[in-house]
């Protein structure tokens, strides 16, 4: 059976509305995945100590058969394919794909935490995450639509189609 999961997308290097819609179709072509719908892409701030581009920000849903540590070895692919290179914490970046949510699993190993552990605190992840599933809950914390309603001084516009 296939678990639902959300993965957040993100850029701020080239074209990144480009990046991001093609890592969205990238997503659905993963094995045994279906992409079941994608947010609205967002203009969104960095969140970062040193000045940065503005990023592009949305939230697809896909229901996969892939394990959780499976699925993100093919987020890391893709990011990779698209040319990102970790090379010191919230550096600009091509491409970043985060595994949200699994399911309603709680996942804490080294490198695979879900939910995201961040994911409540930042409105790039949960305007675009509660466009798309509006009753949506992350595991531990609650609705997604009273986390998203908490947060202030965040900037998050969607772009014009």
């Amino acid at each position: 059976m296939a678990a639902i999961a959300y993965i957040g997308l993100g850029s701020n290097l080239g074209d990144s509305a480009a990046i991001v819609r093609e890592a969205i179709r990238e997503l659905g072509e993963l094995p045994s995945t279906r992409l079941v719908r994608s947010s609205s892409l967002y203009r969104t701030d960095a969140l970062a100590d040193t000045p940065q581009p503005e990023y592009v920000n949305a939230v697809a849903e896909i229901a996969s058969k892939l394990a959780p540590s499976t699925l993100l070895a093919a987020l890391l692919e893709i990011e990779s394919r698209h040319g990102r290179r970790r090379t010191v914490p919230n550096a600009p970046r091509t491409l970043d794909l985060d595994l949200l949510l699994y399911g309603c699993e709680v996942i804490d190993l080294p490198g695979l935490k879900v939910p995201h552990p961040r994911m409540h605190q930042r409105a790039f992840v949960l305007a675009p995450l509660v466009e798309i599933a509006p009753e949506c809950r992350i595991p531990g914390r609650g609705s997604a639509r009273a986390a998203l309603a908490e947060i202030h001084g965040q900037r998050c516009l969607p772009v014009a189609p």
